[in-house]
């Protein structure tokens, strides 16, 4: 994150994020990727503090083995989110994640 101030930051991960298409999900880690980052850890504090939440769906930002990651919400609210948006979860884990995984270009 060097050179950029963390607000800068943040609303450019809220920016990505909102692009997220319905039904996918994604990953803190493609996230900072698709910002030319490593930052994950960043583009979770990021997420965690969201205010244009459920605008830009931070619920459908889990973690790199499909498990549901942190959430500023009691976690079934991020289940619930999910499965409004056609994904299933089950044990902790986002079912056919390699599926549902979507990766910024």
């Amino acid at each position: 994150m060097a050179g950029k101030s963390k607000s800068t930051f943040f609303e450019n991960v809220w920016k990505v994020c909102a692009k997220l298409p319905k039904g996918k999900v994604t990953t803190y880690k493609e996230l900072a990727h698709a910002m030319n980052s490593r930052a994950y850890r960043a583009v979770g504090q990021a997420m965690h503090n969201n205010p244009h939440y459920p605008r830009v769906p931070c619920h459908r930002v889990v973690a790199s083995d499909g498990t549901l990651g942190g959430f500023a919400h009691p976690v079934k609210e991020k289940i619930a989110r999910l499965k409004k948006d056609g994904i299933e979860v089950k044990n902790g884990r986002i079912v056919d994640f390699e599926k549902r995984l979507h990766k910024f270009k």
